[in-house]
């Protein structure tokens, strides 16, 4: 699909709907140049978030030995 494609794709949709419904379409087009798409690479900063560092950890230690006894008493 082209990009005049979806132009008109959109503009057929807009004219269909309520006029109630106009100012959110409006609000969320207004928004869409403020949004940024991030990556997993962006968001993975161990100085940001404390937990990343401590991932994989559980498969080194004993954390999950005996995890069924310690949940279940089995």
């Amino acid at each position: 699909m082209t990009a005049t494609d979806i132009k008109q794709e959109l503009l057929n949709k807009i004219e269909k709907l309520p006029d109630s419904r106009l100012q959110t379409v409006l609000q969320f087009v207004n928004e869409l140049p403020e949004f940024k798409e991030t990556s997993l690479d962006d968001i993975a900063d161990e100085n940001e978030d404390p937990l990343l560092g401590f991932i994989g950890q559980g498969n080194q230690g004993s954390l999950a030995q005996n995890i069924d006894e310690e949940l279940y008493g089995k």
